[in-house]
């Protein structure tokens, strides 16, 4: 290995050691006190729950759990939007676990908390997954109520979801294990089945203390809305359970016993370790943006046997697609190649930048996975399209809209990597969170921007600097710099992969290693929802 292995070596496992030590601080959710709180209550936590319900010998994959990070300082803050999302295994069947994590502000719902909840059910929709809600939450959270009550992305369409949800047949099954009160009572009771823990869980429209201010009547939670009237009373409630591990209990024996699917028919075969050791990967990915590398390497520590079907080898080759197989699934790869590559014609092309020919190509391989129902794999490392009079006169307009074009009309499930850059267009043709990915998720390696930093920072600096001197400011070489250091140091903030992952632009930010795993617990879960619709590209310039 050479000296620049090593170094790149060291800054991603520094980067993947980051990670791990912000996760860390992300499950303990409101705190160490909090939590001790919650277990004299005789409560579990949130992902003491998940991790009771899943299974222990199968994989489990985390949604959103940066969600909200570094949001709401001056409300005390909201760890993973106040909410844990897995998808993992309850008796051998995938599910979509969806907790509320009563630390956080006891569960309330603040704006991220909503569309966290929102892109769960999503993909419990878009993959026909069951779903299972673990209610603990005190509802709105009320200072922020204006930015989380009213609107088609706010916390009613949570309801009208599970309506359609339940109209489509996906399963839904809710426990009640803390509060459940005002229009979140709704959520548990418009599932398939409905658990509620006794002495613990309550449901009700309105607390004791509203309702004695609404009507006066004097009236005790627990008589209220406890397990015994909802089970015994009311007929709210299916089951009651004497605690949490009974709840979690009753939720598997249901799951069990639920029929088959009907599969989609992705391929697999039985499964390969990559021809490769993956923690290479560390070593090939460069420290600098600036550095080439050849993406080939990647791939081959990302799929089965390091087997890479290059489709048009030598065409458009700043994009690579060909077929493979991740974990015995069958799929289609689309990535792009960082390296400077020289056509036949003598012409160089930069790496990382798309072009007519690698758009011509990608936007028929993708045409081609979708007549063959092979699922895409998209391998972001992208700094946008190619610009200049030769390729605007070259109609790299034309051939960028219908790369645009295929992606979004794409029939097959998608799932998108962020390596590096995701940039501008590049971002969208490479399939980014605005295209329907079943899942997207970033390397801590990755950006995702209009522009790269430095190319942003210089742009806002001329604008800043223009407007300075209109007011009659001088602007010395030192005040220039501090002024260059300040935008950089915000934008630079904002292209970080947890930026995107606290405002859910992505999944997660995951560990180059656990990438075989999430592409494929993602196609294992699209397998759960059959093709309805034909490919049609539309209308496209040709």
């Amino acid at each position: 290995m050479d000296i620049n292995f090593n170094k790149n070596e060291d800054h991603n496992k520094l980067l993947a050691s980051k990670l791990r030590q912000k996760f860390a601080k992300i499950k303990l959710g409101g705190g160490a006190k909090r939590i001790e709180k919650h277990h004299a209550k005789g409560k579990m936590t949130a992902r003491e729950r998940i991790d009771y319900l899943l299974d222990t010998k199968n994989p489990a994959i985390e949604i959103g759990a940066f969600a909200g990070d570094g949001m709401y300082e001056e409300h005390g803050g909201c760890p993973s939007g106040g909410v844990v999302v897995k998808i993992g295994y309850v008796k051998g069947k995938q599910c979509i676990v969806v907790a509320n994590d009563a630390t956080v502000k006891a569960g309330a719902w603040f704006p991220i908390t909503a569309k966290k909840n929102l892109r769960a059910q999503e993909i419990s929709i878009e993959n026909r997954l069951p779903i299972i809600y673990l209610v603990d939450s005190a509802g709105v959270y009320l200072p922020m109520q204006d930015e989380i009550f009213p609107d088609k992305e706010h916390f009613g369409r949570i309801f009208r979801n599970n309506a359609v949800m339940s109209s489509m047949g996906i399963t839904q099954i809710s426990a009640v294990m803390g509060s459940c009160v005002a229009g979140g009572a709704y959520l548990p009771i418009m599932s398939d089945e409905a658990l509620i823990v006794d002495k613990t869980g309550s449901i009700f429209l309105a607390g004791s203390y509203l309702v004695k201010a609404a009507i006066g009547e004097s009236i005790d939670n627990e008589t209220l809305g406890g397990a015994t009237t909802h089970c015994e009373i009311s007929g709210v409630t299916d089951y009651k359970a004497k605690d949490d591990k009974d709840a979690l209990d009753k939720i598997k024996n249901i799951i069990s016993k639920i029929g088959d699917y009907d599969k989609a028919g992705y391929n697999r075969e039985k499964a390969e370790k990559p021809l490769a050791d993956p923690k290479e990967i560390f070593g090939i990915l460069p420290k600098s943006r600036a550095e080439q590398y050849d993406m080939r390497e990647i791939i081959k520590r990302l799929v089965d046997a390091g087997d890479f079907e290059e489709y048009k080898e030598g065409y458009g080759q700043t994009i690579l697609t060909g077929y493979a197989r991740i974990d015995g699934w069958a799929v289609g790869i689309v990535a792009n190649q960082r390296k400077l590559v020289k056509t036949k014609t003598g012409e160089m092309q930069f790496g990382g930048v798309i072009y007519s020919d690698s758009a011509d190509k990608a936007t028929r391989f993708i045409a081609n996975c979708n007549q063959k129902k092979i699922p895409l794999v998209f391998l972001q490392d992208v700094t946008g399209f190619m610009v200049g009079s030769k390729s605007e006169h070259g109609g790299i307009i034309k051939d960028g809209a219908k790369m645009v074009n295929a992606v979004s009309n794409s029939v097959v499930p998608k799932f998108t990597i962020i390596i590096g850059n995701s940039y501008g267009a590049g971002n969208y043709a490479m399939c980014g969170k605005a295209y329907d990915p079943r899942l997207i998720v970033a390397w801590p390696s990755a950006e995702l921007a209009v522009m790269s930093g430095n190319s942003a920072a210089k742009v806002l600096l001329q604008i800043e600097t223009a407007s300075l001197k209109k007011k009659g400011e001088t602007i010395t070489p030192e005040v220039e710099k501090e002024l260059y250091d300040r935008i950089k140091a915000r934008y630079d903030k904002q292209i970080s992969p947890y930026y995107a992952a606290s405002n859910i632009w992505t999944d997660a930010v995951i560990n180059p290693l656990d990438t075989r795993t999430w592409v494929s617990m993602g196609i294992e879960a699209a397998n759960h929802a059959p093709i309805e619709k034909a490919f049609n590209l539309g209308v496209i310039q040709v």
